[in-house]
């Protein structure tokens, strides 16, 4: 059993352990699957501390592969071995591995370590695809993924130390969430530096590594367009010709390939359109969200014009925290900018930075009151109002929906 110090404080993100406890002491393999620096470590540290408070007995088995203590563990084999060496016969073993898809081969193991009923397994990764195509139907049955994101506003108020007023809400929408702020001094010098380390580390171990890129340059120009252009609809021939415009020259299926690239290391989230009247999503036309704003206001600066797009990206990202299925609605001609699903209930949501100009206010408005169903509807806009509804839908300023977990 390796021996492993938990940090001294962990401030526990009370929604992962809500979902993960139902499984725990399970013959499941529970997976934490986000981008770097999210703080699933955290979260396996938490659940240590948990697991030790019940079962001060209880054999913990850490690996770590981002320490080079570990380094000697590369492949499935190597894994298993370091288990059965390590392990207890006679009490219950947890088994922790931070980063497992830098183990070749990991499935196999994890898939024969399951036959052993005193171990629970917990795993983290940072890769999208690190549970599809193959490796799913090879654990079929036998996981369950939580996706973990960056500090919703709440978090942050809390690592930060912060209440809720219009100040932080915008140094939340600057810097964004990742939980190793709380340690730094929230000025754009410090921050941002620091999020560009963080967004080299992802692009060269997630990416230019993991697939052997060569076109770097494409790469970053590419990064630096869907910031510029967060919660626009494109394709891959759109993008592809814009750029030929500046003088890159790229083929539409190379575009594709690339931002899969950087959705399955989370750096951005791609949004299909469905058709609300057809009941089907589009093959082509996405919209493409940033997992965390501080990365994309630290590649492309956090400037006036980019607000809609920016509140924009909050709303997303809040709504997928919330664990919602998110599409881009379209009636007709009509865009709803969300329709997110949980359990079987849908919402509508418009997003618009403010509501002042009639143009605007019959856009959002009229589009939601096009849709002929009963399910809620609601406008998210910067500013406050405590008024009435708009024919039943409701009108909720970003701080007060960035304050809700529903």
């Amino acid at each position: 059993m390796n021996k492993i110090k938990l940090p001294e404080k962990i401030l526990t993100r009370t929604l992962y352990l809500d979902r993960l406890r139902p499984f725990m002491n399970s013959n499941l393999i529970k997976v934490f699957t986000g981008q770097r620096r999210v703080g699933k470590s955290y979260l396996l540290y938490q659940i240590i501390q948990e697991v030790i408070e019940q079962n001060p007995e209880a054999v913990i088995l850490y690996i770590n592969k981002e320490d080079l203590a570990f380094s000697a563990i590369k492949t499935a084999e190597d894994l298993n071995l370091y288990v059965q060496n390590n392990k207890s016969d006679t009490t219950q073993n947890y088994l922790f591995i931070d980063e497992i898809q830098d183990i070749e081969n990991f499935e196999t193991s994890l898939r024969s370590l399951l036959l052993d009923e005193t171990l629970d397994i917990y795993c983290t990764g940072s890769n999208a695809n690190l549970l599809s195509g193959d490796i799913a139907g090879y654990l079929s049955g036998r996981y369950i993924e939580i996706q973990v994101f960056s500090l919703s506003y709440i978090e942050f108020l809390l690592f930060q130390g912060l209440e809720s007023n219009v100040k932080n809400l915008d140094l939340y929408l600057k810097y964004g969430g990742l939980p190793y702020l709380k340690h730094l001094k929230l000025e754009d010098e410090i921050v941002f530096e620091y999020l560009k380390n963080i967004y080299s580390t992802i692009i060269y171990k997630d990416i230019i590594h993991r697939y052997s890129i060569r076109n770097i340059p494409f790469l970053e120009q590419l990064v630096l367009f869907l910031a510029s252009n967060t919660g626009s609809i494109f394709s891959s021939k759109k993008i592809s010709d814009f750029l030929k415009s500046q003088g890159i020259n790229i083929a539409p299926n190379q575009v594709q390939i690339y931002i899969s690239y950087l959705t399955n290391a989370f750096i951005i989230r791609s949004v299909a359109r469905f058709d609300i009247i057809g009941k089907r999503l589009f093959e082509v036309g996405e919209k493409y969200y940033f997992e965390n704003l501080g990365i994309r206001n630290a590649l492309w600066g956090y400037r006036l014009e980019d607000q809609g797009k920016i509140l924009e990206n909050a709303v997303y990202n809040h709504l997928a925290y919330c664990g919602y299925k998110i599409s881009i609605g379209m009636l007709g001609a009509k865009e709803i900018d969300f329709i997110a699903e949980k359990n079987g209930e849908k919402k509508y949501v418009q997003v618009a930075l403010r509501i002042l100009e009639e143009s605007t206010y019959e856009r959002e408005f009229g589009n939601l009151l096009a849709i002929k169903d009963n399910y809620p509807k609601i406008v998210i806009t910067l500013d406050a109002f405590s008024g009435n509804t708009v024919a039943g839908i409701q009108i909720v300023d970003l701080e007060t929906f960035l304050l809700t977990h529903s």
